[in-house]
């Protein structure tokens, strides 16, 4: 079982996944840090991520490769993180047969509705890595 984990810009959300996952998943799952950029893949890397790649060929190579896609909503978004996920990594994204695991954060300009935006950011990522557990004893 691969999960990958994309993030950007700073890379905090990406660390704070992959740390969580990394104290709830099995050791035999595979975590794969995918940054947009290289300080969001090292710090996914000193998070506990079995391997890392950086940039849009990795994200759009990786994205068919994995059982799960988990990040921020607009991982699925052309342009969003301020331009550094490309239309061509959303694309790969969404169109990969993984299932993903999104976090719906309002920051794309994007709004999900019925979903409590007052929810802080450690319990969104805590309801993710449920998902990603319930995931993994189906398979």
């Amino acid at each position: 079982m691969r999960v990958a984990v994309i993030d950007g810009q700073g890379g905090g959300i990406g660390k704070s996944i992959v740390e969580k996952l990394r104290k709830e998943l099995p050791e035999n799952v595979e975590i794969v840090a995918l940054g947009t950029n290289s300080l969001a893949t090292s710090f996914m890397l000193k998070a506990g991520a079995n391997e890392g790649a950086t940039g849009e060929n990795a994200i759009v190579y990786n994205s068919s490769k994995v059982d799960i896609i988990i990040g921020a909503i607009g991982i699925i978004a052309a342009n969003s993180m301020l331009g550094e996920l490309t239309p061509m990594m959303a694309k790969a994204i969404a169109e990969s047969p993984a299932k993903k695991v999104l976090l719906p954060l309002n920051r794309c300009n994007i709004e999900v509705v019925g979903v409590d935006k007052s929810e802080p950011m450690p319990h969104l990522i805590d309801k993710a890595v449920q998902s990603v557990k319930e995931s993994i004893g189906r398979k």
